[in-house]
This record gives C-alpha cells, structure tokens and sequence, in this order.
C-alpha cells in the first residue's frame, strides 16, 4: 500500500531549533531515502518552498487567489515522503525516522486504491 508521510512545520520553530541543525538534518532525510530505496520503499521523497506559492478558493465560481501557502493553520506543508510499503504500521514506523518529527507533526496518510473511495 501507498502512504504519503506529509511533514509538516512552523517557521518559528525551524529558525529557533533547525538552523543549529541544518547539516544534521539533511543528512538524517538523505540516509533515511537511501534505506528507503535499497528496500524499495520509496516512491517520492520532497521538500517544499514557500517562494512564489498560492493559496487558491474558487467561491460560486470567482477565484480567490492570495499570495502563500497559509491556510488558517499555525503550521504549513513542509515536504513530504511518498512510500510503498507493507503496513500502516510500517509507514509510522518510517514517519518516525523523519528529522522534523521531533518538533512538528507528520501525518501519516493511505492513498486511495480507488478514485471513488472515500474514507
């Protein structure tokens, strides 16, 4: 099964704790994409920006389109892992191993098999 691994963050807990930590960081997702490729588990691993992003609401059919990736929330879509593996209980186990899991949330998420699937 697919499970996509969405790393969420916040800008204020990034600057105070992850810029000490870059290179820490980066290496941490960089072993943790070989282990996932050697295993065949990867699909897609990414980072996001927030440079040029939109946030984009069609209401009774008028775009609204503002500048950013802020939604009403305190934390944004950091980067996600797209996984191929066994069990829910796998792809936890590999949301675990994401750097940022020790200050923001990763929200483990199943792919639907199916278009017209809806839970």
């Amino acid at each position: 099964m697919k499970y996509m691994l969405l790393i969420y963050g916040n800008q204020a807990t990034w600057d105070a704790s992850l810029e000490k930590e870059y290179r820490e960081v980066v290496e941490a997702h960089e072993v943790l994409i070989k282990e996932l490729t050697e295993s065949g588990e990867l699909v897609a691993a990414v980072g996001l920006t927030i440079v040029d992003a939109r946030t984009v609401q069609v209401r009774d059919g008028v775009p609204a389109v503002t500048d950013g990736p802020f939604t009403e929330a305190k934390e944004v879509l950091a980067g996600y892992y797209l996984v191929d593996c066994e069990s829910i209980e796998r792809a936890t186990e590999i949301a675990t191993r994401v750097p940022e899991a020790r200050l923001d949330p990763v929200e483990v998420r199943r792919l639907m098999d199916d278009p017209g699937e809806h839970r």
